[in-house]
């Protein structure tokens, strides 16, 4: 069944991949960007969340809301002020749309918005569900405040889908070209005691997932939208050597080198994750890739 879908950041890794798939899929897609643009066969609408303004247009026919849009947690180090950039890019852009909606007559139905495994903190081996409790830290801080805008559309009568990324694996953009960088010159090594674990997924199935909770109405609440097995940060390493036909060095890269590199953001790094997908697989969603060298193995030689 077609639906109208409103996508915001659909100029990030997932929005750019989700946006062709709606659109190959029959689906009409709409736009809110904080520049203009120019897409084939998308409406682009404007809006400036810090600003508080927004094209009340943007609802128009819409039945479905993708919420992607949130500064980037890697890209600078994690000031006070950047900090709060990274939550409030969320939470205020979440607020916005629902002030919008409250307004302005429109036929929204569905609010489906990221997350990130993040959520839970640094857990070691426990073996983290949907259910799990929301951890420490500052990604865990903001998770929390971020998920909270997210639900307070259930005033609304929205149906409400929040998607917790992990790790996002695709050629050449985010994680995985940060890590392939050192490998790529002969200097791959695991990070810290490369015993933490990273909850990965392919960008197919990250996109499919979003595909599967826009088109299933059935779905609601909070996923893990990782891949069923995830692995060590030393496997993951070495697989991503494997592919590039590299070395992993015999040693890892020490914590505290880290630390000093990164400083607070190190934890992205370092934090383990033991994410479970079986509430998604339980929803009746399968995945294309469900062992990492078969996801890398297509990225890379596909």
């Amino acid at each position: 069944m077609e639906k109208h879908i409103l996508i915001t950041g659909s100029t990030g890794m997932v929005g750019k991949a989700l946006l062709k798939t709606l659109l190959k899929r029959g689906h009409r897609v709409s736009v809110l960007s904080r520049k203009p643009l120019k897409i084939k066969g998308v409406t682009v609408y404007l809006w400036d969340v810090y600003e508080e303004k927004i094209d009340k247009n943007c609802l128009n026919g819409i039945d479905t809301i993708v919420h992607l849009a949130g500064e980037n947690i890697a890209e600078k180090k994690w000031t006070k002020e950047r900090k709060r950039q990274i939550i409030e890019s969320r939470t205020k852009s979440a607020a916005l749309l629902y002030k919008t909606i409250l307004e302005q007559p429109n036929q929204v139905k569905s609010f489906i918005s990221a997350s990130a495994v993040g959520y839970y903190g640094d857990c070691g081996e426990e073996i983290l569900t949907e259910e799990s409790d929301n951890g420490y830290g500052f990604l865990a801080s903001c998770c929390r405040e971020w998920e909270n805008a997210v639900d307070k559309g259930k005033t609304l009568s929205l149906r409400i889908v929040k998607l917790r990324t992990g790790f996002v694996l695709q050629k050449n953009q985010g994680g995985l070209a940060a890590m392939e960088k050192p490998i790529r010159f002969f200097a791959g090594a695991a990070l810290g005691n490369g015993q933490q674990w990273v909850p990965w997924i392919h960008i197919i199935d990250m996109v499919r997932i979003y595909c599967y909770a826009i088109e299933q109405n059935l779905m609601m609440g909070s996923y893990n939208a990782c891949a069923p097995y995830p692995v060590t940060n030393k496997t993951l390493t070495k697989s991503i050597a494997k592919n590039l036909h590299r070395p992993v060095w015999p040693f890892n890269v020490p914590e505290s080198l880290l630390k000093t590199i990164l400083g607070e953001m190190s934890i992205v790094a370092l934090m383990s994750t033991n994410t479970s997908a079986q509430k998604l697989l339980d929803s009746g969603f399968t995945f294309n890739f469900t062992q990492l060298d078969t996801a890398l193995k297509d990225i890379y030689h596909s």
